[in-house]
């Protein structure tokens, strides 16, 4: 009998510590529960973030209501037609992104000790950019890396921005201004703008083309949302107020516009030359003032693999081209 109660005495209290352990242990958030709530005030549907997740609904629903239980709040107010995000649920969705960053912080200073070199390098560059700097860049960042292979993401500078600022991309090629609180920018080359005419236009034969004169012209731009089309009407400030403007989804679409004599258009020159000459336009220079523009790369301060970021700028400074004027220091 005394060493049953003994027993007791010693057994039962061991019991219960492994158990308020065990119980915490399974009380702690992890961060996959911070990923499902990210992903559920993004979607704002628990079927389409579980699909983001690539984890089942029931699984996603689970742990985000013992996440709730575990903070003794209520994260979302859930309806069968939305998911909405309480009050107290934004501060800690906001904390939630930045811990996921913080995270991912750890995995790239982990990445510093290994080759900076390998592993894919995912680039966002805007759109009047990418189809004529791209096919020249490729070749020599696989001669200066080729264990670092380049994921390209074509988008809007707006869309660019966000991605560099959730680290979706690790760098972005962008026109100036770009002020992003925490990226830094390297300015890479100006580069002017050309006319584009048909080539029965009256202007086919011109030697320069004053930036006013398109105000009395049909001229073809980028849709709004491209940093492009506003460097142009900026250039050209009379085109907002008096000239006739049709809009486009891209470059390429407005070449061929202005080949079909729809239209005339404004092109950055890297557009316009070597193998992107088209034999029913002609491509005329502005008289000075020329309109320009800056390029430069960008990227998150901090970020771990400069010498992944030296390469690229390496890379896009030995392009050769008489329209691109390096900047070889700022």
């Amino acid at each position: 009998m005394g060493m049953m109660v003994f027993f007791d005495k010693i057994y039962h209290p061991l019991i219960n510590c492994f158990r308020s352990i065990n119980s915490n242990y399974h009380d702690n958030m992890t961060l996959s529960e911070l990923k499902f709530i990210v992903a559920v005030a993004k979607e704002r549907n628990f079927r389409r973030a579980a699909e983001k997740c690539f984890v089942s609904q029931p699984a996603l629903s689970l742990a985000v209501k013992k996440l709730e239980e575990e903070l003794g709040v209520t994260i979302f107010e859930r309806s069968h037609r939305d998911v909405a995000t309480t009050p107290i649920g934004e501060q800690i969705i906001a904390q939630a992104i930045r811990t996921l960053e913080e995270s991912d912080r750890i995995k790239e200073i982990a990445r510093m000790g290994n080759n900076q070199l390998a592993g894919p390098f995912k680039l966002g560059v805007i759109y009047s950019t990418g189809p004529y700097l791209l096919p020249e860049i490729i070749p020599a960042l696989r001669r200066l890396a080729p264990e670092m292979p380049l994921e390209v993401e074509e988008n809007l500078t707006a869309n660019l921005e966000t991605q560099l600022r959730n680290r979706v991309i690790d760098a972005a090629i962008i026109a100036l201004p770009f002020d992003v609180p925490g990226v830094r920018c390297e300015p890479l080359y100006d580069e002017s703008f050309v006319v584009a005419v048909p080539d029965i236009h009256p202007w086919a034969e011109r030697k320069e083309i004053r930036a006013e004169e398109l105000a009395d012209e049909k001229v073809l731009l980028l849709n709004s949302g491209h940093c492009f089309s506003n460097q142009v009407v900026l250039a050209c400030p009379e085109l907002s107020r008096h000239g006739e403007v049709l809009q486009g989804n891209s470059l390429e679409t407005i070449r061929n516009m202005v080949a079909s004599n729809l239209g005339i258009t404004v092109l950055p020159c890297s557009a316009a030359a070597g193998r992107y000459q088209n034999p029913l336009i002609r491509t005329i220079p502005f008289a000075d003032p020329v309109p320009t523009r800056r390029i430069a790369l960008a990227w998150r301060k901090g970020y771990t693999r400069e010498k992944a970021i030296d390469c690229l700028l390496q890379a896009i400074r030995a392009l050769q081209s008489p329209c691109l004027q390096a900047i070889t220091a700022f």
